[in-house]
């Protein structure tokens, strides 16, 4: 076999995850895709944005970074480097209440 200096590509087949939201996060995700749409222009769909939120969550958790780092080769592997996709923008979200 050859030795080429392109290792394996890693697994690139989407995951498809499902999760219940409570009505208080739904709403905050729904307003931040509306000032998503206001700053850049472009209309995304909350689950579009969702991907790149726990993305841009675990880059700068730096426990998460620092205990993966210990875990043993390939099983701290998935995660996206920074950089390498879009990301969303850093927005404040206004407070949510119940009473919505």
């Amino acid at each position: 076999m050859p030795d080429l200096k392109l290792g394996k590509l890693p697994d690139r087949i989407p995951v498809k995850i499902t999760f219940t939201a409570p009505p208080d996060l739904n709403k905050a995700l729904q307003t931040y895709a509306a000032l998503y749409r206001e700053t850049y222009g472009e209309a995304e769909s909350v689950s579009e944005l969702i991907p790149y939120m726990l993305q841009s969550f675990l880059e700068a958790d730096r426990g998460f970074a620092k205990a993966r780092k210990e875990l043993p080769e390939g099983e701290g592997a998935g995660v996206v480097k920074p950089g390498s996709r879009g990301r969303a923008p850093r927005v404040s979200l206004p407070p949510t209440s119940k009473e919505d």
